[in-house]
């Protein structure tokens, strides 16, 4: 983490020392930004979940780890949020006292179609150092062993990415991304890698499982070249970050605009030729602090330049990962939102549409939802709410960064409890919600996606029956639960 000071990195810990509760606690972050610290209100929410775990738990005979990885113990986790922070999950007591209320509704969700377009691993070789460290850190410390055992670099590779997106959670596709950096051995996978561990999956399964990005790098040194050959690996989408070099953020010598015609077009005009009809692009995670930090990156952090790619390229869409959103304290976030009924940049790109007569233009969720709900979850129902009354609900994808924030199952389970509280939707005009299971939900954990990405309904079926699904029954039936562990960053207590 080269971007932060050595007075920032003391400040941090790895996630993986934080408590092995069913959705996390604080906030979590990859490589590529800083996490805020625990706010009151989150210490709070935790301190009323142990509560509950140590008043149910007993009573079915579990220890409070392993009530954790249940489906009640799921139940109780949004009933400490919405206990906190007011009611906006679909969560009660009831479910959380009483297992096979939270079971049977977890059964009957289990075979929805998620399509996480938005997941992580490290490559072998990583020269990332900050993660290595980190972990070899809380080895030398002495790990607690109520956490599951001692951690190590293998979390954030191959083996146990296939573990927590398709074994402990009810994904059932997914797409595995990375990061650039000017330093080649610093990408998080290189394409070539990616493409490996599509083909490693998808035989491993017998269907189509996994499935993969290509990154470009508008303006570096070769980069066209570069481009030439990872779409020959026939990725399915392609990737971008406007700044840079993420990583490195203090280095990063090459930043883009997406309407640049002399630069990125000349991409968008390959990717076309080769039939590549998706380009996604990392926007905000982008406090207000950074500005001042990296003033030579701010200016193309944000969507000022959405528009007229959009406009100029109808034959592609653009996914905004992350939807834009600036990231910093959630209580001034709330607080602005209340103040004017927006969010920044992303109200701003929930606008796009009808300010500049596109249709190709979609929003991401990524960090935003993980870091939203569990920080401040009116937050996180304004969000939801903003991008689907600006874009459509046919307009909004599902992916979750996992697996830095561990297991993308407490993720799945907000999107499935959450709804847009009703002085809100009165207020702003926001539609509900819905069901779990209801149409605005389902579009956006994998209807839109599937539309996307050229996925018939058959497709969307194909792992039904396979090697992957037979494997995870066996894991299931072996006793293994979520392990409920977190791989990046958090701010020290």
């Amino acid at each position: 983490m080269k971007f932060l000071s050595d007075d920032d990195k003391r400040g941090l810990i790895g996630a993986e020392m934080l408590a092995e509760t069913p959705l996390p606690t604080q906030m979590v972050s990859s490589d590529e930004y800083a996490p805020v610290p625990q706010t009151r209100a989150q210490a709070e929410a935790e301190a009323r979940l142990y509560g509950l775990a140590d008043a149910i738990a007993p009573k079915l005979g579990l220890s409070r780890r392993r009530f954790f990885q249940t489906a009640a113990g799921m139940a109780a986790g949004f009933v400490a949020l919405n206990e906190t922070f007011g009611t906006v999950f679909d969560a009660s007591r009831a479910e959380a006292q009483t297992p096979d209320m939270a079971d049977a509704r977890a059964d009957a969700l289990a075979d929805q179609f998620i399509m996480d377009m938005h997941t992580h691993f490290l490559r072998d070789d990583t020269r990332l150092l900050g993660f290595v460290r980190m972990r070899e850190a809380v080895g030398r410390t002495g790990w607690n062993p109520d956490l599951g055992g001692e951690q190590t670099i293998e979390h954030l590779k191959f083996d146990n990415y296939r573990r927590e997106i398709f074994f402990d959670s009810d994904t059932k596709v997914a797409l595995i991304s990375s990061a650039p950096s000017d330093i080649p051995e610093d990408w998080f996978l290189t394409n070539e890698q990616m493409a490996q561990a599509r083909a490693r999956v998808n035989d491993e399964a017998g269907s189509r499982r996994l499935m993969t990005h290509a990154i470009f790098t508008p303006g570096a040194p070769g980069w066209l070249e570069h481009l030439d050959a990872s779409l020959a690996l026939r990725p399915d989408s392609v990737k971008g970050y406007t700044v840079g070099d993420n990583t490195h953020k203090a280095s990063a010598r090459h930043p883009w605009r997406m309407d640049d015609e002399d630069v990125a077009y000349r991409g968008y005009e390959r990717m076309a030729a080769a039939g590549v009809r998706t380009v996604c692009v990392h926007k905000g995670l982008w406090p207000p602090a950074m500005d001042e930090r990296f003033p030579h990156l701010a200016p193309y952090a944000d969507v000022r330049d959405v528009a007229k790619a959009a406009r100029d390229w109808p034959q592609l869409n653009f996914i905004i990962y992350h939807s834009a959103y600036r990231l910093g304290d959630p209580a001034e976030a709330l607080a602005e939102f209340e103040r004017t009924g927006r969010i920044a940049w992303v109200s701003d790109l929930a606008d796009i549409p009808a300010h500049h007569g596109v249709a190709n233009v979609y929003a991401d969720l990524g960090q935003i939802f993980a870091q939203t709900l569990i920080a401040e979850p009116r937050v996180c129902a304004a969000i939801m709410g903003i991008l689907v009354k600006g874009l459509g609900a046919d307009h909004v994808c599902w992916g979750t960064d996992a697996v830095w924030t561990g297991a993308p199952q407490w993720q799945i389970e907000g999107l499935r409890r959450l709804e847009i509280p009703e002085d809100m939707q009165t207020a702003h005009g926001f539609a509900p919600l819905g069901a779990a299971d209801g149409d605005v939900k389902r579009m956006i954990f994998g209807a839109n996606n599937a539309r996307l990405y050229g996925w018939s309904e058959e497709d969307q079926n194909g792992w039904r029956g396979d090697a992957l699904t037979a494997a995870k029954a066996a894991h299931r039936e072996a006793g293994f639960g979520r392990s409920n562990l977190r791989y990046g960053y958090a701010a020290r207590g």
